[in-house]
């Protein structure tokens, strides 16, 4: 199974930004011999096939899953039940499997659900790296460097195939951080899922002001810097929102009491419960970005 510490063969089921930059990092660190895509669209597995990502292409995942040392899947979560279930009885029995989905606690059920005689070699994990960008086009080599991966692994997980997932993402450049699956969706729900709802949701109500286009015209960075992210693929958040929604649902109760005190001093004109939190923010934020430079 082992190639110099790397893997024969990776079978990565979803060829975007994700999927595709760990392929083209561990083909640029030597880590793999080949590389198998496999997704829905043809057009774009032949695409990361013209651009190297990949070296072979297919839509049926057992079939690429029996030839597999280590199958990413990096497909919407929506999807990864189905494809697990595909890949049942089909696998080696060493076969690693592992995920880069945004929640967990529900990938963990269906690693039970669906592949429960191989558990230990599934790890459950989490690149804490992306963009607005999709598609194999999206892939890059060096998307991972100074980022973060948590990995959630299972009781029932392998040290040995947790370890192995862990140095196969170091070598894209990852620091490893090890979380439970319920702390992982609690924190990424505060973080992460409720920032790309807010952000969906404010543009949406934009688009539907009557003068719609007269605000879009005027629109500027400020509008650009915090909307960027309702530029995300809309399948997949939709997906990550549904699977983490009871974190999700207590993110957004807390912010809609922040709202109601934010509406209470407006009405009020309190200026100074305004500057306060204001400031309080603002402080919060510096302190937030000069640590994410120093990892930059």
């Amino acid at each position: 199974m082992q190639v110099q510490q790397g893997i024969d063969t990776l079978v990565v089921a979803g060829v975007g930004l994700i999927g595709g930059s760990f392929a083209l990092a561990l083909k640029r660190a030597g880590l793999v011999r080949r590389v198998i895509g496999v997704g829905r669209t043809l057009e774009n597995l032949q695409r990361a096939r013209e651009l190297g990502v990949v070296d072979e292409i297919g839509q049926d995942i057992a079939e690429a899953a029996a030839r597999a040392d280590l199958v990413l899947l990096a497909a919407p979560v929506g999807q990864m039940g189905r494809l697990m279930q595909a890949m049942a009885g089909k696998l080696r029995p060493e076969a690693i499997v592992t995920d880069a989905g945004s929640t967990k606690s529900d990938v963990a059920a269906l690693f039970r659900r669906h592949l429960p005689g191989q558990l230990p070699y599934c790890v459950p994990g989490h690149p804490i790296a992306g963009s607005d960008l999709s598609g194999s086009a999206a892939a890059q080599y060096g998307l991972y460097e100074n980022r973060r991966v948590v990995l959630t692994p299972l009781p029932e997980t392998l040290p040995d195939a947790a370890e192995r997932v862990a140095a196969l993402w170091r070598a894209c450049g990852a620091e490893i951080h090890a979380m439970s699956p319920s702390d992982h969706d609690a924190v990424f729900a505060a973080v992460s899922h409720l920032p790309h709802l807010l952000a969906f949701a404010y543009v949406d109500m934009v688009a539907a002001k009557g003068d719609a286009e007269r605000c879009f015209d005027f629109a500027a960075t400020g509008f650009r810097d915090f909307t960027r992210i309702a530029g995300s693929h809309p399948e997949m958040w939709s997906d990550i929102s549904l699977a983490n929604r009871e974190a999700l649902l207590d993110e957004l109760g807390r912010y809609q009491a922040g709202l109601a005190r934010l509406r209470q001093w407006l009405e009020q004109g309190d200026a100074a419960a305004l500057s306060a939190m204001f400031g309080e923010a603002r402080a919060a934020r510096a302190r937030w970005n000069q640590q994410f430079l120093r990892k930059g």
